[in-house]
């Protein structure tokens, strides 16, 4: 079976990776243009790129797939190349850009995507961080039948997998880009043979999850410990959830849910104690996080006993965007 590939971070890169491991034809593959990442800002080819230029792969790199839109040159000449590639089937896994209905009439099976979570809950962009974001128990992957809608077609394989109350983002994208490799495997071999059997997604329980916002990293500290945990957690490691101290930017990578005792007297993002065990902050409803490997800006993520030594946590301080000493 030929498969052409769109796809463009680590996620996708794994998912090329088990197809060519399995055998399959990959004459081409759809990658977002190369961009400009690290301290020197120098153009950086994205995962799915540097494994297809490795495995000596035709790469396209289009702007857009439009052929009415902003960049038609772009489009025109990936169409040229999608033709040429005389495939039976496209999958796609976070490419990133949108697929014209020319695109998902183009093989003859169809374009298949791999989706992170149990559709229809969290269709869209971010769906890794706003499953651990919302304190869900599972999660997983779906296999689907891509249509003109935002993650609306039907399901072809789903498995579910369990959300640890430690993951963070970063764990569980590793064991769902390893689970999403393995399923589109076994779609296509069934594909191969029509054991492929579509399901329409349920009318209910539809979310979306919109993409990660930087500003959404900030802390508040009103709200309930174990919230806040979830947001940690989510933005791991993508913004980071931030704090402040005097205006002196705190990134929080770690925690533990403190049972301490509250004063009714003691604000929200106000340090209990501090020690190189954790540094314990009030939260709302009358909770307390202990904060265990926290960064400041342009250093690295330190256990907090480490980070203690070179910037103090005060006990009375509170934390917050923009606080003043209390």
């Amino acid at each position: 079976m030929r498969v052409i590939f769109a796809g463009t971070p680590e996620f996708a890169r794994v998912a090329l990776a088990r197809l060519l491991a399995a055998g399959f034809t990959v004459p081409l593959v759809l990658t977002q243009p190369d961009r400009p990442a690290g301290r020197g800002m120098k153009l950086q080819a994205s995962p799915v790129k540097q494994c297809a230029l490795d495995h000596g792969i035709a790469v396209a790199q289009p702007r857009s797939l439009r052929l009415d839109g902003k960049y038609p040159e772009d489009a025109a000449a990936a169409r040229d190349a999608l033709l040429a590639a005389q495939a039976d089937v496209m999958v796609v896994a976070a490419y990133g850009l949108i697929l014209p209905q020319w695109v998902l009439d183009l093989p003859a099976k169809g374009c298949l995507n791999i989706h992170a979570s149990v559709l229809p809950r969290w269709r869209g962009a971010a769906p890794i961080h706003r499953a651990i974001e919302a304190g869900d128990a599972e999660t997983g992957v779906t296999i689907m039948q891509m249509d003109a809608g935002l993650d609306t077609g039907d399901m072809l394989l789903v498995e579910k997998t369990p959300i640890a109350p430690t993951d963070t983002t970063a764990v569980l994208h590793d064991r769902l880009a390893d689970l999403g490799g393995r399923m589109i495997v076994e779609a296509l071999e069934l594909a191969a043979c029509g054991g492929l059997q579509p399901v329409p997604q349920p009318a209910e329980g539809v979310t979306y999850a919109h993409k990660i916002e930087k500003a959404e990293s900030e802390i508040d500290w009103s709200l309930p410990a174990h919230v806040i945990g979830q947001r940690i957690r989510a933005f791991d490691p993508f913004p980071g959830a931030s704090t402040a101290l005097q205006g002196e930017p705190i990134k929080v990578w770690c925690y533990e849910i403190d049972s301490c005792q509250r004063l009714s007297n003691e604000r929200c993002g106000q340090i209990l104690s501090s020690g190189p065990e954790g540094v314990t902050v009030a939260c709302g409803e009358g909770g307390a996080l202990r904060l265990t490997t926290l960064q400041r800006a342009g250093g690295k993520r330190l256990p907090v006993a480490d980070f203690l030594r070179g910037f103090p946590l005060p006990v009375g301080q509170v934390l917050g965007a923009s606080t003043v000493a209390a």
